[in-house]
């Protein structure tokens, strides 16, 4: 079973309808095959924010995305990553000095690129799911396969 990991840009998906939420729903759909990082959980929250701001949910809305993160956490459709640990800030900056330039990383980027390989070096995900292509660019350049939800291909079984 190949696991995944959501980085906030793919995680938002599944509370959201929009490009991608399809893929996402069918990553979720196989139990512990999705993965986000406690840096995701924070994120999350501003991502309900921008979206109540923006008029693309209301505050009803807002509380159900709310409700149905918790249910999924607890029923085991997305799994949370390890801490995030000096070792990881010390890899995100790597990975800015080397990509940060030329790729456009930025920081929480970096940061949940640095969760990400050290779950894939660790072989408990094979894939990097984010909607933010300089993301996904930095992730292969690193050695990490990545997939946009929003034109993923076919999904491997």
């Amino acid at each position: 079973m190949p696991g995944y990991f959501l980085d906030t840009s793919a995680f938002a998906k599944l509370y959201h309808q929009e490009a991608g939420s399809d893929f996402i729903e069918q990553i979720v759909r196989d139990p512990g095959s999705a993965v986000v990082s406690r840096l995701s959980l924070m994120e999350i929250e501003s991502v309900f924010a921008i979206k109540v701001r923006t008029g693309q949910l209301d505050q009803c809305g807002q509380d159900l995305a709310r409700r149905r993160l918790r249910a999924d956490i607890s029923r085991g459709r997305i799994r949370i990553g390890p801490p995030i640990g000096e070792l990881h800030y010390q890899q995100a900056r790597q990975l800015l000095i080397r990509h940060g330039a030329t790729m456009s990383l930025r920081t929480l980027d970096a940061i949940q690129l640095s969760v990400a390989l050290d779950l894939l070096q660790t072989g408990a995900i094979s894939v990097l799911v984010a909607a933010d292509q300089r993301l996904c660019q930095a992730a292969e350049a690193s050695g990490c396969p990545a997939i946009n939800p929003e034109n993923p291909g076919v999904l491997k079984p």
